[in-house]
Protein backbone atom coordinates (compact mmCIF):
# COMPACT_ATOMS: atom_id res chain seq x y z
CA UNK A 1 0.00 0.00 0.00
CA UNK A 2 0.99 3.40 -0.43
CA UNK A 3 2.78 5.55 2.13
CA UNK A 4 0.18 8.68 3.58
CA UNK A 5 1.26 11.40 1.98
CA UNK A 6 1.86 15.28 3.78
CA UNK A 7 -0.44 18.14 2.14
CA UNK A 8 -0.36 21.70 2.63
CA UNK A 9 -4.56 22.24 2.65
CA UNK A 10 -5.03 19.17 4.16
CA UNK A 11 -4.59 18.13 7.75
CA UNK A 12 -1.68 16.29 8.90
CA UNK A 13 -2.99 12.35 9.07
CA UNK A 14 0.13 11.11 11.39
CA UNK A 15 3.86 11.33 10.60
CA UNK A 16 5.39 11.05 6.63
CA UNK A 17 8.45 11.74 4.96
CA UNK A 18 6.31 12.00 1.92
CA UNK A 19 4.61 15.04 0.48
CA UNK A 20 2.03 14.67 -2.04
CA UNK A 21 2.87 14.88 -5.45
CA UNK A 22 1.14 13.52 -9.35
CA UNK A 23 3.90 10.71 -9.36
CA UNK A 24 2.58 9.39 -5.62
CA UNK A 25 -0.99 9.63 -6.89
CA UNK A 26 -0.99 7.95 -9.92
CA UNK A 27 1.37 5.50 -8.16
CA UNK A 28 -1.33 4.91 -5.79
CA UNK A 29 -3.97 4.62 -8.27
CA UNK A 30 -2.15 2.08 -9.69
CA UNK A 31 -2.19 0.12 -6.53
CA UNK A 32 -5.95 0.67 -6.23
CA UNK A 33 -6.64 -0.92 -9.28
CA UNK A 34 -4.53 -4.27 -9.01
CA UNK A 35 -6.11 -4.70 -5.38
CA UNK A 36 -9.87 -4.41 -6.78
CA UNK A 37 -10.15 -2.73 -10.58
CA UNK A 38 -11.35 0.20 -12.44
CA UNK A 39 -14.63 1.10 -10.79
CA UNK A 40 -13.51 0.75 -7.29
CA UNK A 41 -10.96 3.59 -8.12
CA UNK A 42 -12.22 7.08 -7.24
CA UNK A 43 -10.78 10.52 -6.08
CA UNK A 44 -12.08 10.07 -2.68
CA UNK A 45 -10.58 6.49 -2.62
CA UNK A 46 -7.04 7.50 -3.09
CA UNK A 47 -7.42 10.65 -0.74
CA UNK A 48 -8.18 8.41 1.86
CA UNK A 49 -5.21 6.22 0.87
CA UNK A 50 -2.80 9.26 0.97
CA UNK A 51 -4.53 10.62 3.76
CA UNK A 52 -4.99 13.90 2.25
CA UNK A 53 -8.33 15.64 1.93
CA UNK A 54 -9.80 14.93 -2.14
CA UNK A 55 -9.74 18.38 -3.20
CA UNK A 56 -5.97 18.36 -2.79
CA UNK A 57 -5.81 15.97 -5.35
CA UNK A 58 -7.02 18.28 -8.19
CA UNK A 59 -3.57 20.62 -7.72
CA UNK A 60 -1.90 17.43 -9.34
CA UNK A 61 -4.47 15.98 -11.26
CA UNK A 62 -7.50 17.35 -13.44
CA UNK A 63 -9.62 14.22 -12.88
CA UNK A 64 -10.47 11.23 -14.66
CA UNK A 65 -8.92 11.41 -17.84
CA UNK A 66 -6.11 12.68 -16.59
CA UNK A 67 -5.55 10.05 -13.77
CA UNK A 68 -5.88 7.24 -15.88
CA UNK A 69 -3.99 9.21 -18.86
CA UNK A 70 -1.46 8.84 -15.57
CA UNK A 71 -1.77 5.29 -15.14
CA UNK A 72 -1.73 4.22 -18.97
CA UNK A 73 1.49 6.58 -19.24
CA UNK A 74 3.18 4.80 -15.96
CA UNK A 75 3.42 1.45 -17.93
CA UNK A 76 3.67 2.22 -21.09
CA UNK A 77 6.74 4.29 -19.79
CA UNK A 78 8.51 0.96 -18.98
CA UNK A 79 7.67 -0.51 -21.55
CA UNK A 80 8.68 2.06 -24.18
CA UNK A 81 12.16 2.21 -22.07
CA UNK A 82 12.49 -1.89 -23.04
CA UNK A 83 12.19 -1.31 -26.62
CA UNK A 84 14.62 1.11 -27.93
CA UNK A 85 14.78 -0.84 -31.31
CA UNK A 86 18.50 -1.12 -32.99
CA UNK A 87 18.08 -0.64 -36.91
CA UNK A 88 20.99 -3.75 -37.12
CA UNK A 89 17.62 -5.54 -35.54
CA UNK A 90 15.86 -7.61 -37.89
CA UNK A 91 11.45 -6.37 -37.38
CA UNK A 92 10.36 -9.85 -36.54
CA UNK A 93 12.50 -9.52 -33.25
CA UNK A 94 11.06 -6.10 -32.46
CA UNK A 95 7.80 -7.76 -32.67
CA UNK A 96 8.38 -10.46 -30.44
CA UNK A 97 9.85 -8.38 -28.05
CA UNK A 98 6.99 -6.00 -27.79
CA UNK A 99 4.80 -8.73 -27.69
CA UNK A 100 6.48 -10.19 -24.74
CA UNK A 101 7.01 -6.84 -22.99
CA UNK A 102 3.22 -6.05 -23.49
CA UNK A 103 2.27 -9.91 -22.20
CA UNK A 104 4.74 -8.66 -19.40
CA UNK A 105 1.94 -5.76 -18.14
CA UNK A 106 -0.78 -7.89 -18.89
CA UNK A 107 0.60 -10.64 -16.46
CA UNK A 108 1.92 -8.26 -13.18
CA UNK A 109 -1.28 -6.04 -13.91
CA UNK A 110 -4.22 -7.92 -15.68
CA UNK A 111 -7.33 -5.51 -13.80
CA UNK A 112 -5.11 -2.34 -15.25
CA UNK A 113 -4.62 -3.97 -18.55
CA UNK A 114 -7.53 -3.44 -20.00
CA UNK A 115 -6.99 0.08 -19.63
CA UNK A 116 -4.57 -0.12 -22.12
CA UNK A 117 -7.02 -1.41 -24.96
CA UNK A 118 -9.23 1.90 -24.49
CA UNK A 119 -9.67 5.00 -26.71
CA UNK A 120 -7.03 7.51 -26.13
CA UNK A 121 -9.34 10.98 -26.07
CA UNK A 122 -6.50 12.50 -28.61
CA UNK A 123 -7.70 9.45 -30.97
CA UNK A 124 -11.15 8.03 -30.33
CA UNK A 125 -10.82 6.93 -33.72
CA UNK A 126 -7.56 4.26 -33.92
CA UNK A 127 -8.47 1.04 -34.60
CA UNK A 128 -7.51 -1.22 -32.84
CA UNK A 129 -8.00 1.22 -29.97
CA UNK A 130 -4.60 2.05 -27.36
CA UNK A 131 -4.40 4.04 -25.37
CA UNK A 132 -1.15 5.53 -25.34
CA UNK A 133 -1.04 7.80 -28.73
CA UNK A 134 2.89 8.00 -28.29
CA UNK A 135 3.55 3.58 -27.77
CA UNK A 136 1.94 3.46 -31.23
CA UNK A 137 3.91 6.46 -32.34
CA UNK A 138 6.89 4.29 -31.60
CA UNK A 139 5.62 1.31 -33.12
CA UNK A 140 4.95 3.01 -36.86
CA UNK A 141 8.23 5.31 -36.48
CA UNK A 142 10.05 1.99 -35.68
CA UNK A 143 8.43 -0.35 -38.40
CA UNK A 144 8.75 2.39 -41.43
CA UNK A 145 12.72 3.06 -40.08
CA UNK A 146 12.69 -1.10 -41.18
CA UNK A 147 11.31 0.09 -44.40
CA UNK A 148 8.18 -0.89 -43.91
CA UNK A 149 5.68 1.27 -46.42
CA UNK A 150 2.67 3.51 -44.43
CA UNK A 151 0.21 1.10 -45.14
CA UNK A 152 2.15 -2.03 -44.77
CA UNK A 153 3.09 -0.38 -41.00
CA UNK A 154 -0.41 0.18 -40.39
CA UNK A 155 -1.81 -2.90 -41.66
CA UNK A 156 1.26 -4.74 -39.33
CA UNK A 157 -0.23 -2.42 -36.46
CA UNK A 158 -4.15 -3.60 -37.22
CA UNK A 159 -3.16 -7.49 -37.48
CA UNK A 160 -0.49 -7.61 -35.00
CA UNK A 161 -2.67 -5.39 -31.92
CA UNK A 162 -5.62 -7.74 -32.61
CA UNK A 163 -3.92 -10.89 -32.08
CA UNK A 164 -2.10 -9.24 -29.05
CA UNK A 165 -4.75 -7.69 -27.47
CA UNK A 166 -7.40 -10.62 -28.22
CA UNK A 167 -5.22 -12.87 -26.74
CA UNK A 168 -4.15 -10.62 -23.73
CA UNK A 169 -7.77 -9.27 -22.29
CA UNK A 170 -8.78 -13.31 -22.27
CA UNK A 171 -5.55 -14.14 -20.08
CA UNK A 172 -6.38 -10.82 -18.31
CA UNK A 173 -9.18 -12.45 -17.73
CA UNK A 174 -8.76 -15.43 -15.93
CA UNK A 175 -6.37 -13.50 -13.94
CA UNK A 176 -8.88 -11.47 -12.04
CA UNK A 177 -9.77 -8.56 -14.53
CA UNK A 178 -12.89 -6.98 -15.52
CA UNK A 179 -14.77 -8.24 -18.90
CA UNK A 180 -17.12 -5.42 -19.06
CA UNK A 181 -15.97 -2.00 -20.28
CA UNK A 182 -13.73 0.16 -18.81
CA UNK A 183 -14.52 3.00 -19.12
CA UNK A 184 -17.47 4.19 -16.73
CA UNK A 185 -16.98 7.66 -15.05
CA UNK A 186 -14.53 7.38 -11.83
CA UNK A 187 -16.26 9.05 -9.17
CA UNK A 188 -14.25 12.55 -8.81
CA UNK A 189 -15.89 14.55 -6.70
CA UNK A 190 -16.08 18.43 -7.13
CA UNK A 191 -13.73 19.22 -8.83
CA UNK A 192 -12.40 22.48 -8.76
CA UNK A 193 -10.09 22.88 -11.68
CA UNK A 194 -6.44 22.07 -11.74
CA UNK A 195 -3.17 23.32 -13.11
CA UNK A 196 -1.98 19.71 -13.84
CA UNK A 197 -0.94 18.86 -17.44
CA UNK A 198 -2.89 17.51 -19.91
CA UNK A 199 -1.80 14.10 -21.00
CA UNK A 200 -0.17 13.78 -24.70
CA UNK A 201 -1.71 14.87 -27.70
CA UNK A 202 -1.28 14.48 -31.54
CA UNK A 203 1.16 16.81 -31.58
CA UNK A 204 3.34 14.09 -29.55
CA UNK A 205 2.50 11.66 -31.81
CA UNK A 206 3.00 12.89 -35.57
CA UNK A 207 3.03 9.76 -37.47
CA UNK A 208 -0.12 8.94 -35.64
CA UNK A 209 -1.75 12.39 -36.95
CA UNK A 210 -0.35 11.87 -40.14
CA UNK A 211 -1.73 8.44 -40.71
CA UNK A 212 -4.95 9.05 -39.18
CA UNK A 213 -6.97 8.30 -42.53
CA UNK A 214 -5.19 4.65 -42.49
CA UNK A 215 -5.53 4.11 -39.05
CA UNK A 216 -9.20 5.45 -38.49
CA UNK A 217 -10.38 2.96 -41.30
CA UNK A 218 -13.09 0.30 -40.36
CA UNK A 219 -11.86 -2.66 -41.95
CA UNK A 220 -13.45 -5.33 -39.18
CA UNK A 221 -15.79 -7.66 -41.53
CA UNK A 222 -12.70 -8.17 -44.02
CA UNK A 223 -10.07 -8.49 -40.94
CA UNK A 224 -12.17 -10.66 -39.11
CA UNK A 225 -13.06 -13.41 -42.81
CA UNK A 226 -9.05 -13.25 -42.89
CA UNK A 227 -7.92 -14.18 -39.45
CA UNK A 228 -10.94 -17.13 -39.72
CA UNK A 229 -9.46 -18.29 -42.94
CA UNK A 230 -5.95 -18.72 -41.30
CA UNK A 231 -7.26 -20.34 -38.37
CA UNK A 232 -9.08 -22.95 -40.59
CA UNK A 233 -5.73 -22.91 -43.30
CA UNK A 234 -3.63 -23.79 -40.21
CA UNK A 235 -6.36 -26.32 -38.42
CA UNK A 236 -6.50 -27.98 -41.86
CA UNK A 237 -2.47 -28.33 -41.81
CA UNK A 238 -2.63 -29.80 -38.28
CA UNK A 239 -4.84 -32.53 -39.00
CA UNK A 240 -3.50 -33.28 -42.29
CA UNK A 241 0.01 -33.73 -40.46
Amino acid sequence: MARRAEDDTAPAAGPSTHRLSRELIVATALEQIDAADVGALSMRSLAHELGVEAMSLYRYVKGKEDLLEGVVALLMGDLMSNLQADPADHWQGYLQTTAHEIRRIAVDHPRVFPLVATRHPAAPWLRPPLRSVEAVNAFLSTLIGFGFTDQQAVDTYRSFTSFLLGQLLLESATRGAPTGPVEAPIDEGDSPGSTAAAGPTLDDAPEVRRLRPLLSEDRSDEEFEVSLEELMDRLDRELSR
